[in-house]
This record gives C-alpha cells, structure tokens and sequence, in this order.
C-alpha cells in the first residue's frame, strides 16, 4: 500500500511540473478536467505493467534552426517528469559542472559565460592559446538505445540504495520510453514538404534500427546528457582537460598548447566511436586561436567582448517581419500576442548578454507603429510587455513572468 500510495503523491507532483507554462494546451486541458480519476488511471496502467505512451504529434519547427519534434501527449508527458524527477537527483551529482543543458542553474547563458572564462584565463597576460570546437554528426538520432539503458541501470545500481520500493516500476518505465518507436502511429502536423532539406541524420524516420531519441521528451534532454557522462568524465579525469565544456554535443576545449588539441580530435572520434557509437561532424571540426573568438550557443565570444551570432540576429528580425505582418492582416489572437511576447522576450534576453545597445534598438524601431498598440517596450530594451488595455479586450491575463532565455529555446511565431 505504502508503495502505491508513493507512486500516487510522485504522479500528482509530476502533473504539476508538467503542466507549468503548459497548462493552456488542448491536452494538458483535458487530463485537468478529470486530474483525479486520470492520475488514478494511469497509476493504475503504471502498476499493471499496461501503460503505453499514446501516438505522438510529429512536426517540423525553422527557428532556431531546422529540427524535427516529437510532442508527447500531455499524459506522457507526466510519466516523462515522473521518470525525471525520481532518477535526475542521482544524475545531477554524477554530471561534470561543465555539462550545461537541461540542467538547473546551468543553461546557455552559464556556458556562455563558462566559455568566456576560460578565454580570459588562457589568454591572460596576452599568453597564446587555441580553442578546439566538436560537435557530434545527428548526435540526437545516433544514441543507441541498448548502450543509453545499460548506462542507465548501471548508475542506478550502483546508487541503488538511494531509491525507494519504485525503483523496478521506474526502470520498466525508463526501457519503455527509450525503446519505444516513435514513429508508428505517429500523428504528422503540417505538410510532408516540410521535411524537405531536413538532413537524414537529423530525423528519427531515418535513424537505425535501435537508435535515435524524439527532440521535444523532457526525458530524451536527460538521456542525451547521460549518455555522454561517460565521455565528459574521460575528457575531465583521464585526459585531464581543464577547460571544456558541453551544451548537448557543442564540445569546447580550450588550451594553451595547439598539438595537445590537435591530438585530442583522434582521441575524441575514437572514444565516441568505439564506446558510444557515435561519429565527429566532419565540417564542424575547428581548431582556431583564442584570440579570435569561437562562436558557441548563438554567442561570438571573444576573451574581451560577447557580441551575437548572425543566425540569431537574423532569426530576430525575420520576427520583426513576421509580427508587421500579422499587425497588417490583423491576424493577432491573445495565444498569438503571447507567444510574440515571449519570443520578442526571448532574444532580448540573449541580447542582453552581449554588446548590442544599438543594435537593439535598431531591431525594435523595425516594428511598424501598429505594433504599440499592443505592446510596451521598457527604455532599457531588456523586455516587452503587453499594454493593459489590450489584456481587458482580448480577455488575456498573464499569470507567469517570462521564462529566462537561459533556461529555453527560442520557438518560432
């Protein structure tokens, strides 16, 4: 009894996380219409050994750049925070400080600025030193299912003592949701043609057999950093790398001997080879002077100056184009005018970790007139707001401040 009645409390805790900024979607709308008998039932599933995930919504998004998402049924997507709060406490010691995303506390801006340090201290004194920058070949899509669980149950045994009575109920969940195929009876959103120019590796319909993780699982954040956990304690204990740093499979190491980094790239494509089945990006392969700056998560950083990548400096005008747009055709529903807020807030907050005074406010007065009809922007440009007499028209009422541009992606309008 003591058993289900954890399982119940761990369900209900779980619903809450994952309803936060999700509580206005279809799903999440209809599982609250009926919380209880819903957590009911699906504990019921969970004890049973009878849950299944139901068929996922798969869809293309363009902004930051092209990807492929996978989005959970809002049921799912409480078992996924259920699996995530009950395994990520371990996980959370084991990582290396220097592994930045989905992470509490960490984020892009905290590799940012990890990154930048590491610049000054190696180029201190005007010392020379070089930057070594790797990224992984459909990192998201090559992780093998097998390898990932086996990583997985090894942790959780060896810290087993840790865990309650839920454990073998959790790690039966755990080997549903990393073996299931995602793509049978998955729901399409969108056209077909928008798969065009999405590279195969990028795309679980072109994953192996037993590869390959659906972007857009809260879980599938947790499992991508667990997966290479082996890899960063290698680089961090065995090759006694100080300055590195992971988001996802952006590797960055920094060193005051260019030969060191030079060798370290056969070492590196070995390892993730032969121990995670894993291939370096052949183009995406950089070994530049520190001096010269790296481009890492949308940010040029250089050891005395941020300034913001071209990518995401044009993904905020095509925004500004896009909202003049929707103002002239007058296609502004309350969910449209919150979202532009939050993504006009969105790369405000990463403008605001850089030098870009004047281009800020050279992006902001690109907004036609009609655009202050709904919208504050502060004198400061650090962020929008939406104008109270257009709350009281439209019925909007804005219950959360804006997510940090740290802690997301900025999504498309």
């Amino acid at each position: 009894m003591d058993q289900i009645d954890n399982l119940t409390k761990r369900l209900f805790l779980a619903y809450y996380s994952a309803r936060r900024h999700k509580r206005n979607t279809k799903s999440a709308l209809q599982f609250e219409l009926n919380l209880e008998a819903n957590i009911f039932k699906l504990r019921a599933e969970i004890m049973a050994n009878s849950y299944r995930p139901l068929p996922p919504i798969c869809f293309i998004v363009n902004k930051p750049v092209k990807r492929e998402v996978f989005a959970a049924d809002f049921r799912d997507r409480v078992v996924h925070h259920l699996i995530f709060d009950y395994i990520n406490p371990l996980f959370e010691r084991l990582f290396i400080a220097d592994a930045y995303s989905c992470r509490i506390g960490k984020g892009t801006s905290y590799g940012v600025a990890r990154v930048e340090k590491f610049l000054r201290q190696a180029t201190a004194g005007n010392q020379t030193a070089y930057v070594l920058k790797l990224d992984i070949s459909g990192y998201f899509m090559g992780i093998n299912h097998q390898t990932l669980y086996q990583i997985i149950e090894r942790e959780i045994d060896r810290h087993k003592n840790e865990f309650d009575k839920l454990l073998p109920i959790i790690l039966n969940l755990i080997k549903l949701i990393i073996f299931q195929n995602q793509t049978l009876n998955c729901r399409l959103k969108g056209d077909r043609k928008d798969w065009l120019g999405l590279p195969r590796d990028k795309s679980l319909f072109g994953a192996k057999a037993g590869t390959g993780l659906p972007i857009g699982n809260l879980t599938s954040q947790l499992f991508a950093n667990v997966y290479l956990n082996d890899f960063d304690q290698f680089v961090k204990r065995t090759l006694k790398i100080k300055c590195y740093g992971r988001y996802v499979d952006d590797m960055v190491f920094v060193d005051s001997d260019r030969s060191r980094l030079q060798e370290l790239i056969p070492v590196v494509r070995e390892y993730l080879q032969a121990e995670l089945d894993l291939k370096l990006h052949p183009k995406k392969i950089k070994l530049v002077p520190a001096s010269g700056g790296l481009l890492f998560l949308g940010v040029y950083i250089k050891p005395t100056v941020k300034l913001i990548g071209c990518r995401t400096k044009s993904n905020f005008y095509q925004l500004v184009r896009d909202i003049n747009a929707r103002l002239k055709n007058k296609n502004f529903s309350s969910e449209r005018i919150n979202k532009a807020r939050l993504q006009i807030n969105s790369y405000l907050g990463v403008l605001g970790q850089v030098c870009a005074g004047q281009l800020k406010r050279k992006i902001i007065d690109g907004f036609d007139k009609g655009f202050y009809e709904y919208f504050w922007v502060a004198k400061n440009i650090r962020k929008a707001g939406i104008k109270k007499t257009q709350k009281l028209r439209i019925g909007y009422k804005c219950h959360k401040k804006p997510e940090s541009s740290s802690s997301r992606q900025v999504t498309s309008l």
